[in-house]
């Protein structure tokens, strides 16, 4: 039962197409021999130097075990906590930036009287880059809300434009055929559009998580109070604790690569399905 349990893995690696296996192999070592340049790069600099704003990675490394395992006495939390805040905040304002860009984006898409009324309002705000908000969002959104906001306004135009190139890349033969099977507008609509327009979708969401993440670091950073991994990363470095600075940005980038990484996951699993790629 356990060796029939553990071939499991071993059969689903057998079963892969050996250019696909050898593609993963080769990228897989690319990656480790890429991280190790970089930490040894990082760690010969550090020594060098010998700079109290640039540590070493093992002092890092510690500091990132001590961020886990012990409560700081003054935020009364510890690195758990601090993610909690960050993700609370960033699912929020996700989901407002999906429950915005999605609809907007087919109605903006599909029918050319919504995309003349809204493209010049979009096109105003999408250049500002969103920590340019943060400080006016602060002031009207308060400590909670304002960084929140500023994740939706990062999240919003990827997903948005995402949309919209979509649907307007829908092939017109698809149309056709649905109108000639006698698909209604609406029908047309629900049937051909929006599936044809999921994988971009998720191209969208994808990017829309990378630039969120960016934001709310620095969102965090200018304003947040009560936890947040940006917080702590600002709070530490008033301190002088370079090595817990520089924790909370791993901690950042574990983060950012695990969501991201989540999304191109499924986005790949979608195209499979819905033969894309």
């Amino acid at each position: 039962m356990v060796s029939h349990m553990s071939d499991g893995p071993l059969r689903y690696f057998k079963s892969l197409p050996k250019g696909l296996l050898e593609n993963y192999a080769r990228q897989l070592i690319i990656t480790v021999v890429a991280l190790v340049s970089f930490i040894a790069v990082w760690w010969a600099v550090a020594l060098w130097q010998n700079l109290p704003y640039l540590p070493p990675p093992d002092k890092v490394f510690w500091a990132l075990v001590e961020s886990f395992t012990k409560q700081d006495a003054s935020l009364g939390t510890d690195m758990w906590g601090n993610i909690a805040a960050s993700l609370q905040r960033f699912a929020i304002g996700f989901i407002f930036a999906f429950l915005v860009a999605v609809p907007l984006g087919l109605v903006m898409g599909f029918f050319k009287i919504a995309d003349s009324f809204f493209k010049p309002i979009v096109e105003i705000f999408r250049p500002m880059p969103p920590i340019a908000w943060v400080p006016i969002f602060l002031l009207i959104f308060g400590i909670y809300w304002g960084p929140v906001m500023v994740i939706f306004l990062g999240v919003l135009f990827p997903l948005l434009s995402s949309v919209i190139f979509g649907v307007k890349s829908v092939d017109k033969p698809l149309i056709d055929a649905a109108k000639t099977m006698g698909a209604n507008r609406m029908q047309q609509f629900t049937k051909v559009v929006f599936p044809y327009t999921v994988p971009f979708l998720m191209t969208g969401i994808t990017i829309g998580l990378g630039i969120g993440w960016m934001c709310i670091v620095a969102a965090e950073i200018i304003g947040a109070v009560g936890g947040g991994v940006g917080f702590y990363i600002n709070y530490t470095k008033d301190l002088g604790r370079f090595d817990l600075m520089y924790a909370g940005m791993v901690v950042i980038a574990i983060l950012g690569i695990c969501t991201v990484g989540a999304s191109r996951l499924i986005e790949r699993r979608l195209n499979q399905r819905m033969g894309v790629k």
